[in-house]
């Protein structure tokens, strides 16, 4: 499934967008967990530094 929504960001309009992935600890149990997101590329180091 991830192939089918990568795979749409390359046609179109979708190049100005890039899917990122980023881990995330979780404050209760110290459990890592992944959060995917679609931003615009613009965007991209900003979502990184939070």
């Amino acid at each position: 499934m991830a192939k089918k929504a990568v795979a749409s960001l390359q046609k179109g309009a979708g190049k100005g967008y890039s899917k990122v992935i980023k881990m995330v600890k979780s404050e209760k149990t110290g459990a890592y967990t992944f959060q995917e997101d679609i931003i615009p590329n613009e965007m991209v180091k900003d979502y990184f530094k939070k």
